[in-house]
C-alpha cells in the first residue's frame, strides 16, 4: 500500500512537470520572438502573425473579478444558512441540490447561458444596470445579443458558487459546539455567534474556499466561449464582447494557421497556468494557516 501510495504521488509529479515542459517548450518561439511585452499586447491577429495577450488576460481577470464578487458572499450566505439556521430535514436536501450545480457539465451550463441567460439579460438586466448606473462607465449602453463579459462572469458565478457554499458549509460545521454554547450561555443572539464566533473562526478557511473558486473560474473555456462573444479589444463597459485566456485557446486551437500561431496559443497557456496555479498556491498557503490555528486553538 506504501509502495502504491508513493507511485501515485511520483506519477502526479511527474504529469504535472511534463505538463510544465511541454507548454514551455511549445511556447519557445513565441516567447523568444515577442519576450514579456506578449502579456500586455493587445493585438491578436494570425494572419498578420501579430499575437499578444493583452486582450485576453483583461476579460480573464475581470469576469473572475466579478464571478466571486457575487459568489462569494452568496456561497457564504447559503453556507451560514445551511450550517447554522435550515433545519436539518430542510438542509439535507438543499445542501446536495447546491453540491449538484457543480456536477452539470460546462458544455450544458453554456447552451443555458446562450438561450437562457444572455437573452435574459439583454432584454432586462442591462437595460435596468445602464438606467440606473450608466453614468459608471463599465454599465455602458446594452448590446443587442447579450453575449458579453458581463453574462460570461454570471455563468461563472454558477458555477463557483458551489464550491465555495459546499466548502463554507463543512467549515461551519467544524466550529466547535463549546464555543457556540459559551456564546449563547453569555446572552448572545444567533446572529451574534455567526458575526462574533463561526465566521472569525473559520475565517481563513472561507478565504481559501473562495481563492479556490476563484481558480476554477480563471480556467473555465468552454462555458465562456459560447457567452463571451469574442471581443478584440479593451473597453471599459462590461456589456460588450471580450475574450478570456482559456476561450481564447479553446477558440484558435482548431484553427491554427501557422508555427507562430500555435506557439502563441502555448504562450496563453503559460499564462493561464501561472495564473491558476497562483490561486491554487494562495488558497493552500491559507488553509495552512488556518490549519495551524484550529492546532493552537486544541
Amino acid at each position: 500500500m506504501y509502495g502504491l501510495c508513493a507511485l501515485g504521488a511520483l506519477v502526479t509529479a511527474v504529469t504535472l512537470g511534463d505538463i510544465v515542459y511541454q507548454l514551455i517548450h511549445g511556447s519557445s518561439q513565441a516567447m523568444s520572438k515577442f519576450g514579456l511585452p506578449f502579456v500586455w499586447q493587445s493585438t491578436w491577429a494570425p494572419n498578420l502573425f501579430r499575437f499578444g495577450a493583452g486582450t485576453a488576460l483583461f476579460g480573464t481577470l475581470v469576469c473572475s473579478a466579478i464571478a466571486l464578487a457575487l459568489a462569494a458572499p452568496l456561497g457564504i450566505g447559503i453556507a451560514i444558512y445551511l450550517a447554522m439556521i435550515a433545519p436539518p430535514a430542510v438542509a439535507a436536501v438543499i445542501g446536495p441540490l447546491v453540491e449538484m450545480l457543480a456536477a452539470i457539465p460546462s458544455i450544458i451550463l453554456g447552451f443555458f447561458g446562450l438561450v437562457v441567460l444572455a437573452p435574459f439579460i439583454q432584454k432586462h438586466v442591462e437595460p435596468l444596470l445602464h438606467s440606473v448606473l450608466g453614468f459608471i462607465p463599465i454599465f455602458g449602453t446594452p448590446q443587442t445579443t447579450g453575449l458579453s463579459i458581463f453574462t460570461a462572469a454570471l455563468l461563472l458565478t454558477f458555477m463557483i458558487l458551489p464550491i465555495i457554499a459546499s466548502l463554507s458549509r463543512d467549515l461551519f460545521l467544524t466550529v466547535p459546539r463549546e464555543l457556540k454554547d459559551g456564546a449563547e450561555a453569555l446572552g448572545a443572539t444567533r446572529w451574534e455567534v455567526i458575526r462574533g464566533v463561526v465566521i472569525p473562526t473559520t475565517a481563513s478557511g472561507v478565504a481559501s474556499a473562495c481563492v479556490l473558486g476563484l481558480g476554477r473560474a480563471l480556467g473555465e473555456a468552454i462555458a465562456v466561449l459560447i457567452v463571451v462573444g469574442d471581443g478584440a479589444l479593451i473597453h471599459g463597459s462590461i456589456f460588450l464582447p471580450g475574450v478570456t485566456l482559456a476561450s481564447r485557446i479553446a477558440n484558435d486551437v482548431a484553427y491554427i494557421t501557422s508555427p507562430l500561431h500555435r506557439s502563441a496559443i502555448f504562450y496563453l497557456g503559460v499564462l493561464l497556468f501561472a495564473i491558476t496555479a497562483t490561486a491554487t498556491i494562495i488558497a493552500r498557503l491559507i488553509a495552512r494557516r488556518f490549519e495551524r490555528k484550529q492546532g493552537w486553538a486544541r
